[in-house]
């Protein structure tokens, strides 16, 4: 799979229609990957997809899936994702036991692999690991539900993350997952970020593509100032 330039633009599919959830894939073509929120109600309280429908989605979507896993024990079960087809499985740093034997046994069955912190997680034990991941998702929102508000406080981290990957050459994408819209993208691509969570920004416009398009070049034109 040849990786789409950035920004990035991943809607999330928690925003879409579950009923329709085929149609509304074909909707989100024009995006680079669909973003697959996968919820176990205990690392959060809410309960989503697990295996069974994210092969579905796996096997309808145009576009590869970008998998986030907010569960426990994703030791265990994180790869399952991965051997599913999925292009990308994002676990969350807070529930691993040894997040690198986790990203190289994801990679190692052909996944990207990503880690995820949440709002209240630093992100400096990560400095000397960025060779191990693939992705590093800052949380702009409490992990578990969708249409909450952009937390700005997370900026620093980010920018912080960035900037220590980019003084160390390295390579590792920074997504940033909740509350993204046309307001608050800029100052994510601005802090660093280039892959873009965004769910009712997208699934919510009347115009599904042209909103992929206008986060997109909010982002790039962004990203030039930075």
């Amino acid at each position: 799979m040849s990786l789409p330039a950035a920004p990035r633009i991943n809607p999330s599919v928690l925003a879409a229609d579950f009923v329709n959830m085929q149609s509304d894939l074909a909707r989100i073509a024009a995006a680079d990957f669909a973003h697959v929120d996968v919820m176990d109600n205990h690392f959060v309280p809410n309960l989503t997809f697990g295996p069974q429908m994210v092969e579905r989605i796996q096997a309808t979507s145009p576009i590869p899936l970008d998998v986030h896993l907010m569960i426990t024990d994703p030791d265990r079960w994180a790869p399952e994702y991965a051997e599913l087809g999925a292009a990308s499985v994002t676990f969350h740093l807070e529930a691993a036991d040894d997040p690198v034997a986790l990203a190289r046994r994801l990679r190692s069955i052909g996944a990207r692999a990503g880690v995820a912190l949440k709002p209240g997680t630093g992100g400096e034990s990560l400095y000397d690991l960025f060779d191990e991941f693939d992705q590093i998702l800052v949380m702009t929102v409490e992990p578990g539900f969708g249409g909450q508000g952009f937390m700005v406080e997370t900026m620093p981290k980010l920018r912080a993350l960035a900037d220590e990957a980019r003084r160390r050459g390295s390579d590792v994408w920074f997504q940033v997952d909740g509350g993204i819209t046309d307001d608050t993208i800029a100052q994510a691509a601005h802090a660093g970020a280039d892959t873009f969570v965004a769910g009712s920004a997208v699934y919510g416009a009347v115009d599904i593509e042209a909103a992929i398009a206008g986060l997109r070049e909010r982002a790039r034109a962004a990203s030039l100032e930075s």
